[in-house]
């Protein structure tokens, strides 16, 4: 599971998800990506999730890059607790994806294979994604 490996602070606080991606809008170390549409906390578990649909999808052709990595922790009060009594430990790790970020790409297929990889990769995220391809102008 990918989590930092020291962080200068053990918890964080929620801060927002508005407003457009400031980096990674564009394709850079692959020929296509995955871009995100809805704005989204990527878990641990579904960033791992979807690396392994896409390694068994690439199998040994193709190259995968993830432009995202989980760097805030997200805490949780136990189950059946009172109000009150400080903030919850940390339980897992989320990655903050804004609107037009590149989740992922993918280099070295052609583009059929490349747009069926990253639909099935696209089913293990929670929210929607598009398929988007070097020097492509974005939308957003």
């Amino acid at each position: 599971m990918l989590m930092p490996k020291k962080t200068k602070y053990r918890k964080v606080q929620k801060g927002n998800l508005k407003g457009r991606s400031k980096g990674a809008r564009t394709v850079g170390f692959g020929d296509y990506g995955l871009q995100a549409i809805d704005p989204v906390r990527l878990t641990a578990q579904q960033i791992e999730a979807m690396r392994v649909c896409l390694s068994r999808g690439l199998k040994k052709g193709g190259s995968l890059f993830l432009r995202v990595f989980p760097d805030k922790p997200i805490t949780k009060k136990p189950a059946e607790t009172r109000m009150g009594k400080g903030k919850g430990n940390p339980e897992f790790w989320v990655a903050m994806v804004k609107r037009g970020r590149l989740i992922c790409e993918v280099g070295g297929l052609n583009e059929l294979e490349a747009r069926t990889v990253l639909k099935e990769a696209a089913y293990k995220l929670p929210g929607k994604t598009r398929f988007v391809k070097k020097n492509e102008e974005l939308v957003f």
